[in-house]
């Protein structure tokens, strides 16, 4: 505690309290006395105790001036050991660059001496250098220029044929290296996408219990047989014992045949009016399993939620042949090896799915006229399929350039199971072709309800609306479809028959 805190303490203790009124006592002399002396006495102390405080204080600062001091020299005296260092390192630096600068100036004589007999030389190379030259050109007959091009065309002819045989060489290997790999991947995915296939023609064939069901089949006067080969389309061909054979190019009608015949001959029942039943009743039948068979097809191939009449259009597939190939198989074969030529380069895998699963659906749409692949391209637009896919079946024969890596897959897949050795015959693409051509010139006039072909082409029966077509009329139908025929078909083989049917049928119901 200071001195002046100390003394202002002792004056507040003796100071009287604001507010309080001081009572007024008498004081005697002998009391101010002796208070006095206290007061001496006591100011002494507080003297005392100054004086030594400030003493201690005076102490502590020479004690830290010292050590300020002490301080203060040590620096002073590390500075100068650090500039003395310094101004001897800067001496020594000095001395070295003098001593370098001699060198360089020595040096420099030196190499001003050098240079001087360095460029003698050189004026003596250079004529020494056109002295050969002269006899050079002299001896040989030719120029500088002239010589510099010969020697560059015999260079340039050696590093070509170098060059030659090295890209040869390199390409070779390229061409062998890159058939191995390719022969190993189209094998491998072959041998994964590969399908039973059996091979079905134009046929169907139906074994009968005995003669008499044959009879009956065949009806009196073969009014049974004409009803059934009007109603279905197909040749009957009733010649070989205990069998009968059902030949159709269209593989529906074949089977609707087949299954109606079946059905005929179960129920006993075999006249003119239950055939047509059986065979109505057996085409509705036949949708739906061409429907099954589609959903079918696209499940196998992991394809899910296309449109009904397309999954259809699909099962169509099974009933029919491309050059002699079942399409459902070659569909399903084509598209397993396009899924896995997809996932070997890095393709859009569902793109090429989709392509090689469509790429054929423009040969089942019987309604319109044009190639299968215009009709498959426009069909599926209309069903808002994407359009990357619309592409692949567009170029899937090539008559439109690739636009992407998946069409090409599409195209490359169906060549692989197309021109795999037994699987398609060509022979059998033109006669159906040939058949249904002999089918729509029939259609083509007017009156005619259906037409059906038979015996490989060698008949065609013609079905005419009564009420449009007379007897004498149904005469010059059949000469116009001959005419017709000869002058639109000029290679059919042998003679083709034309019969004109007109039969009038009245049908009333009893209630």
């Amino acid at each position: 505690m200071s001195f002046f805190s100390r003394i202002g303490r002792t004056l507040g203790k003796k100071s009287p309290v604001s507010g309080q009124k001081s009572v007024q006592q008498p004081i005697s002399g002998q009391e101010v006395k002796k208070s006095s002396a206290e007061v001496s006495k006591e100011q002494q102390q507080l003297i005392f105790d100054a004086q030594i405080q400030a003493r201690e204080i005076v102490f502590a600062a020479k004690e830290e001036a010292i050590k300020i001091k002490t301080s203060t020299e040590e620096d002073s005296r590390k500075l100068r050991a650090e500039l003395f260092e310094l101004e001897k390192k800067l001496a020594q630096k000095e001395e070295s660059l003098d001593n370098r600068s001699r060198e360089l100036v020595l040096s420099q004589g030196e190499t001003d001496k050098v240079r001087k007999e360095v460029e003698e030389i050189k004026t003596q190379i250079e004529k020494v250098k056109t002295e050969q030259l002269a006899r050079l050109e002299k001896i040989a007959g030719l120029t500088i220029d002239e010589a510099k091009e010969k020697i560059l065309a015999a260079v340039e002819e050696k590093s070509q044929n170098e060059a030659g045989k090295l890209s040869r060489s390199i390409i070779d290997e390229a061409k062998i290296k890159a058939q191995t790999e390719a022969r190993e991947i189209l094998v491998t995915e072959m041998v994964h996408g590969a399908t039973d296939y059996v091979a079905e023609y134009t046929i169907s064939t139906i074994t009968v219990p005995s003669e008499e069901v044959k009879g009956r089949i065949i009806g009196k006067e073969g009014r049974n047989i004409r009803a059934f080969e009007q109603a279905t389309g197909v040749d009957v061909d009733l010649d070989e014992e205990g069998v009968i054979r059902l030949s159709c190019f269209d593989g529906v009608r074949r089977e609707i045949a087949r299954v109606a015949l079946e059905r005929l001959i179960k129920d006993s029942r075999i006249q003119p009016a239950r055939i047509e039943e059986v065979v109505l009743e057996v085409k509705k039948t036949i949708e739906r399993v061409m429907f099954e068979e589609g959903e079918k097809l696209a499940h196998l191939v992991g394809v899910y939620n296309l449109p009904r009449e397309l999954i259809s259009l699909l099962g169509k597939f099974k009933y029919r042949f491309s050059y002699g190939q079942n399409m459902i198989s070659h569909t399903l074969e084509e598209t397993k090896l396009g899924i896995a030529l997809a996932q070997e380069v890095g393709a859009d895998a569902n793109i090429v799915k989709l392509g090689c699963l469509l790429h054929d659906i423009g040969k089942v749409i019987e309604s319109e006229e044009g190639s299968h692949v215009t009709l498959g391209a426009d069909y599926l637009r209309k069903l808002h399929i994407p359009e990357k896919v619309v592409a692949c079946v567009e170029e899937h024969h090539e008559d439109k350039p690739f636009s992407s890596v998946e069409s090409m897959l599409v195209y490359i897949s169906d060549a692989i199971s197309g021109s795999r050795p037994g699987a398609r015959y060509e022979d059998l693409e033109k006669y159906i072709a040939r058949m249904k051509q002999l089918e729509e010139i029939c259609k083509s006039f007017p009156g005619v309800s259906n037409a059906w072909v038979f015996q490989a082409g060698r008949e065609i029966r013609a079905a005419v609306d009564p009420g449009m077509v007379s007897d004498g009329e149904a005469q010059i139908l059949a000469l116009n479809i001959k005419q017709k025929i000869e002058s639109e078909i000029r290679d059919f083989p042998g003679q083709i028959r034309i019969t004109v049917i007109r039969e009038l049928r009245i049908q009333e119901t009893a209630k």
